[in-house]
């Protein structure tokens, strides 16, 4: 292998000169510390959806790779970098590193960054592969390395970049399945449809209600006061029978209002994203106004499932993505305050760790066995992953309550939580419980609990019966959304 190494080196040495050579050197010294990657995941981060994702986990893959070949190969394999007069003086690197030379760090973090983005993006990893490899090269190029120590920090950094799937499953690029419906009402101007903007949803410095009225000029505006379910009802009550659809835009807790007005009246819902993380309407495959318009103009729409929730024997309440207790509220508020700043996947576990520390134990009562717990997670259908950081559904109608509770009554609870979510041991754990039921009946035997669903408190209670509903709603989605084409 070290004959390999020489003649390959040497081979290369024999290049003639040319505008290549100092290029690859500002190549090399570019990706040190991966700068360059770090601006390139800047301008990825630029724009929500894949490429921001993409970005998030290449710098994650950076990290873990960085971490494997400085702190375990390196130390424990260390190896001469090659001699200097192997090489012409003009490609040599004013100030070589002195660190072992096996096995290449530049490439690790280069694999390992492009094969993070190539799981999210692939369109991007295409452009950034030519790259990545161009730098690898220039280690060898520049005489700092052999060219084992590429090809060993390659595969080093393609490992890491895949292995990030276990704890950071890749969101599928198609919308989650959903049983087709019956032909429901066709609009293309917008006559027979209710509408509701919420223009205090997303963000503020965009109101949608001028482009909605664009796309449908005839639709009847709600503007319901008081208890938006209850104002809706009555709008729809005064507006007679020529409301054929409704039509909602805002973040999961109007829409939630809206699908739950729309399930008890039977009428079709149209879903425009218009809030801050659009959880419904991304599982649906709407993307834009656009999409809502297109699927409303041709009738096509889907049936899904919702969620149902009876607190203390009250009227029931429905939810269309989650309904929690404990201290699951407080995580989500956080993760998504950090998010922004550090990435999804960094906030939530960041946000469980301070949720979990300064959590008191809840007793309750579930379906007759008394258990202590932290908190519990409710999600209409099977959500994945299936870690406590459930991010999406595959299948909108599977008919299942997702549930899913941190226990507080075995010893050490917290922390053998916290070393099984990081060891990607959660399913071994006896402190993490995850079962998928069509009913939860949950008694609370402390302080009444708050009850938040879709990300709003809705009441406080001490029963609390859970179910869900197949098919309950039908939800206009076009027959070919984006991310199924």
């Amino acid at each position: 292998m070290k004959n390999a190494d020489r003649k390959f080196v040497e081979w290369s040495a024999r290049f003639p000169r040319t505008a290549v050579d100092p290029a690859l050197k500002a190549l090399t010294m570019l990706a040190d510390h991966s700068k360059l990657w770090f601006a390139v995941a800047a301008v990825l981060a630029t724009k929500k959806g894949p490429t921001r994702r993409a970005a998030l986990r290449g710098v994650a893959a950076i990290a873990a790779s960085s971490a494997v070949t400085n702190a375990v190969a390196k130390p424990l394999l260390p190896r001469r970098r090659p001699a200097t007069d192997l090489l012409p003086r003009h490609r040599r690197l004013a100030t070589p590193p002195d660190s072992s030379s096996f096995p290449s760090g530049h490439t690790a973090s280069a694999a390992a960054f492009t094969t993070a983005v190539c799981m999210e993006s692939p369109a991007a990893g295409a452009i950034i592969a030519p790259v990545a490899a161009a730098v690898a090269y220039s280690r060898v190029h520049t005489g700092v390395h052999w060219p084992t120590d590429i090809a060993v920090g390659a595969a080093i950094g393609v490992g890491v970049g895949l292995v990030t799937r276990r704890w950071w499953p890749v969101r599928p690029s198609t919308p989650a399945l959903a049983r087709p419906s019956e032909h429901v009402a066709e609009m293309t101007s917008g006559d027979g449809l209710a509408l509701l903007v919420n223009s205090a949803s997303g963000n503020s410095d965009h109101n949608p209600s001028a482009g909605l009225a664009a796309l449908w000029p005839a639709a009847k505006r709600l503007h319901p006061e008081g208890d938006l379910v209850t104002g809706l009802h009555r709008e729809l009550d005064a507006a007679g029978d020529g409301v054929r659809a409704l039509a909602v835009a805002g973040g999961d807790g109007t829409v939630a209002a809206a699908a739950s007005v729309a399930a008890v009246r039977e009428l079709p819902l149209a879903v425009v994203p218009a809030g801050t993380l659009n959880h419904f309407a991304r599982d649906l495959g709407v993307e834009a106004p656009q999409d809502t318009a297109r699927a409303v103009a041709a009738g096509s729409a889907v049936q899904v499932g919702l969620g149902a929730v009876r607190v203390d024997g009250r009227p029931v309440r429905w939810f269309i993505n989650t309904a929690s207790l404990g201290g699951y509220p407080d995580m989500v508020r956080l993760r998504e305050k950090w998010e922004r700043r550090w990435g999804k996947w960094p906030a939530a576990a960041a946000a469980l760790a301070r949720v979990l520390a300064e959590a008191e134990p809840i007793t309750v009562r579930i379906d007759g066995r008394t258990r202590k717990i932290w908190l519990l997670f409710v999600g209409n259908s099977g959500y994945q992953p299936k870690g406590f950081a459930p991010t999406w559904r595959p299948c909108l109608h599977d008919g299942v309550l997702d549930v899913r509770y941190i226990r507080a009554d075995v010893s050490l609870s917290r922390i053998r939580f916290a070393f099984a979510a990081l060891s990607g041991a959660l399913f071994n754990s006896h402190t993490y419980v995850q079962e998928e039921r069509t009913v939860l009946h949950l008694e609370v035997l402390s302080e009444p609990l708050a009850l938040a669903c879709d990300g709003e408190v809705m009441v406080t209670g001490r029963s609390f019966d859970f179910a869900v509903h197949d098919a309950a709603l039908h939800v206009y989605r076009p027959a070919d959304p984006p991310g199924s084409r």
